[in-house]
């Protein structure tokens, strides 16, 4: 299941009850409430991981009320996940008040009232979980509704980041991948709340794969970055590097190459950097063989480099180009800067 709603193309007047008929058909009857200083926009989209549903909203300012039909029946019960992506936004319940900031995320029980505002533009993702589910995956009887879990470092940097992760890949998974990795997200997010689910160690292991990822996105377009250097900037082991980061399900080499060229792939997007070469670009974000990344970046994206930024240029559509999240979130300081 994919499926994408956007008021780009909607006329202004009509925007917002496009945007509400479309919000409904998902959170059901809540009382919305619009500001009228400014045009509306926004944008929604669903996807399924593990037959969970996954939703992306993207807003102007918008504040709803939920009351929901009280429901004995703990089957029909669900928690919702929500990871702030954008912006700030507030989320209420039974009294508690949980002021997200992007990365940022909080549990919210759907089967009681709830509320939510922004002051602004935002964009948040939703995770609809059985209460049953992550009730026995967290082992806690009691769930933490409407509470911080800081998105700033440890396990909720790595659950920020899985959550955009999971998204952006739930349609190329397959069901058993998509089981493994809601598992996996479910572990991170035991030891956000404080459950039994994390095991042993683990914080500790995820806070050094944290410091190890944010030093190679700070440092991807160094072409000698690998393992040694990361040992030695973190001073750490080499070995420590390799155990740390096999909680990514891939190894610190394979996971540079990726981002390297995803970064690529964003920047062959950009109609700023149209004066830039291919190769100038490869080059900058580490690789030092043109060949070489030609035929990585064919096998990751099914085009060449030289016919993807073609197509993108002529407006046409290429492997992969929806990707909704990579709208919402800022653009990464290195590409400012590349493109400056």
């Amino acid at each position: 299941m994919q499926q994408l709603f956007s008021t780009d193309h909607i006329p202004a007047p009509d925007r917002q009850e496009a945007w509400l008929w479309n919000a409904k058909q998902i959170c059901g009857d809540c009382n919305f409430q619009f500001p009228r200083k400014s045009p509306f926009h926004g944008s929604i989209s669903r996807r399924k991981l593990a037959d969970l549903e996954m939703t992306l909203f993207s807003s102007s300012a918008v504040s709803f009320n939920k009351y929901p039909v009280s429901n004995s029946n703990p089957v029909n019960k669900a928690c919702i996940v929500i990871t702030q992506l954008r912006g700030s936004r507030r989320y209420c319940q039974n009294g508690k008040v949980a002021i997200l900031r992007k990365g940022d995320a909080t549990l919210i029980d759907s089967a009681a009232p709830w509320s939510s505002d922004c002051l602004g533009d935002c964009a948040r993702l939703y995770l609809r979980i059985p209460q049953p589910m992550i009730e026995s995956q967290l082992r806690r009887n009691e769930l933490p509704f409407a509470t911080r879990i800081s998105g700033d470092s440890g396990f909720g940097a790595i659950l920020y980041h899985l959550s955009t992760s999971l998204f952006e890949q739930a349609e190329s998974l397959s069901a058993v991948e998509g089981v493994s990795a809601m598992e996996g997200y479910l572990r991170i997010l035991a030891g956000c709340v404080g459950g039994e689910g994390a095991q042993p160690g683990a914080n500790r292991i995820l806070e050094l794969s944290t410091r190890i990822m944010n030093y190679i996105e700070t440092h991807l377009t160094r072409s000698t970055l690998g393992p040694v250097e990361i040992a030695s900037a973190l001073r750490i082991s080499v070995r420590h590097v390799h155990r740390a980061f096999a909680n990514q399900g891939s190894t610190v080499a394979d996971w540079i190459w990726t981002q390297r060229l995803k970064h690529c792939r964003s920047d062959l997007c950009d109609p700023r950097l149209q004066a830039k070469s291919i190769t100038e670009i490869a080059f900058y974000w580490g690789f030092n063989d043109s060949a070489h990344f030609s035929h990585a970046f064919k096998k990751q994206f099914l085009l060449c480099p030289r016919t993807f930024r073609s197509r993108v240029s002529s407006g046409l559509s290429v492997p992969g180009d929806t990707n909704e999240i990579d709208n919402f979130l800022e653009i990464s300081p290195l590409r400012r800067l590349r493109a400056s």
